[in-house]
């Protein structure tokens, strides 16, 4: 299911033994532009550290009750190491949580999880795959200061980041919707991690493959309207691209 990183903000967290805060924020990382973390808002249950959920431990999402499924206890997360908040989230941080809960590490492999294409919650297949030459540096960014960085395409600036769009199935972002009020007032746009040159986070721009007019002319995103499968596919044929499924249908 797609849905607006904006959307899932003030969802319940319910654990294993009861309510630990609410969503407030997410990590993703700029490699594969995947979410790592969701910061919980705990409501000063644990007063002075982040508390960070990894994907591998968010269960299921139900938007009736804007409620968040986590496989955790509230032991686990008291106990789990800690991040002072406002502190970034260090690679020494993420070896030892992932220590902490035994999970593969998603640094460690060619895919966005490191072994697989998606956090693969089979703990017998855990085993299976070590951290190798293919590992990376993660380097994570918070959404809530990613928005209203300034879109760039090929001949100029075309608008600002306002939301995220994430696939709860692998937790990749599919895309950044990019409002472009300035230039062609009231109309929203998609635009793909897949299509991103550069970003510039010390000048709060991110620079994408495409010209304006090709921007322009895009399929008109709609908040209101359900982001389909037949919609996706008449963007990505817009600007003559592959389907991000295509290949994550041949890696499964």
């Amino acid at each position: 299911m797609l849905t607006k990183a904006k959307t899932l903000n003030g969802y319940k967290l319910d654990s294993l033994d009861g309510n630990v805060g609410t969503a407030k924020d997410f990590y993703f990382d700029d490699k594969h532009w995947t979410i790592r973390y969701l910061v919980a808002d705990t409501g000063g249950w644990l007063t002075g550290r982040q508390v960070l959920i990894s994907p591998y431990a968010l269960a299921s999402i139900n938007p009736a009750d804007r409620q968040i499924e986590v496989d955790f206890t509230k032991n686990q997360i008291e106990h789990s190491p800690s991040l002072d908040s406002h502190k970034p989230v260090s690679r020494q941080f993420e070896d030892n949580y992932y220590g902490y809960y035994g999970w593969p590490a998603y640094w460690g492999g060619p895919y966005s999880w490191g072994p697989y294409p998606y956090a693969n919650r089979d703990r017998d297949k855990w085993g299976e795959f070590t951290l190798d030459e293919k590992s990376w540096d993660p380097h994570l960014r918070s959404m809530h200061d990613v928005n209203g960085h300034y879109i760039e395409g090929t001949d100029g600036e075309i608008g600002h980041v306002e939301d995220f769009i994430i696939d709860d199935a692998t937790w990749a972002i599919r895309y950044l919707v990019v409002n472009t009020r300035n230039w062609w007032p009231g109309k929203k746009v998609l635009v793909s991690p897949q299509w991103i040159d550069r970003v510039s986070w010390l000048d709060s721009k991110v620079f994408v493959g495409l010209s304006r007019d090709a921007i322009k002319n895009s399929p008109e995103y709609s908040e209101d309207a359900l982001l389909t499968r037949d919609f996706e596919a008449s963007l990505y044929g817009h600007y003559n691209r592959k389907g991000y499924w295509v290949d994550e249908l041949a890696m499964t």
